[in-house]
């Protein structure tokens, strides 16, 4: 799987975006051979199941230029980084409480130009700033997740959507989504990626 598949369902892309997605698999490969972030025998499948799976949030919500995302337990990167590549515009911050992630996050960011994108090593309680929206994928159940980010959610709104959580989920949801069931939105990925691997996968929207 190539970067290719980004342009299908991102037509509108940019020659300088194009090429900063398609570094992103050397770059990976070259890392993750030094410290895992992706579990090996996934990293044939970067594009579909981590840059495209990311890049599901801006099927949701298309963030204004000057919006300021937190991305909560980044990782090696995901879901920012390619978020950020694909909104030069909106500032991201990318904590994980594991520093060698941190690191690889860093570098690739280094690597492709990356000037809107700041990894830092953080936990999540230690975030003081705020923003618009916080994304995540899959690092803890939402009711765990919303304890910790709500002190991090700017109350001004600049977007269509109003600010909250937006998180990548897959499986059974139904006890997570319990206590938000009168206000969380649930988007099916598989609705805008036609690929077999987004079937029960999920964006998950919560307003804060």
């Amino acid at each position: 799987m190539t970067s290719d598949i980004i342009r299908t369902y991102f037509p509108q892309i940019s020659e300088e975006q194009q090429r900063q997605f398609e570094a992103l698999d050397e770059l990976y490969r070259e890392w993750n051979a030094k410290i895992n972030v992706i579990s090996r025998k996934d990293i044939d499948n970067l594009y579909e199941h981590h840059v495209l799976h990311s890049l599901a949030i801006a099927k949701v919500v298309n963030f204004r230029p000057g919006t300021e995302i937190l991305d909560f337990g980044t990782g090696g990167g995901f879901p920012g980084i390619p978020l950020a590549i694909l909104f030069p515009e909106c500032h991201f911050k990318l904590i994980d409480g594991t520093g060698k992630k941190i690191r690889v996050a860093q570098e690739v960011a280094n690597a492709i130009g990356l000037k809107n994108c700041q990894p830092e090593h953080l936990r999540g309680e230690e975030e003081k700033g705020k923003y618009d929206f916080v994304v995540s994928r899959a690092v803890m159940p939402l009711p765990d997740l919303v304890k910790i980010v709500r002190k991090n959610i700017a109350k001004p709104q600049r977007n269509a959507l109003p600010n909250g959580v937006l998180c990548l989920k897959g499986g059974d949801l139904q006890a997570e989504l319990q206590p938000f069931h009168k206000i969380v939105q649930t988007t099916d990925i598989s609705s805008f990626f036609k690929e077999e691997w987004f079937k029960g996968k999920h964006v998950i929207y919560l307003p804060i």
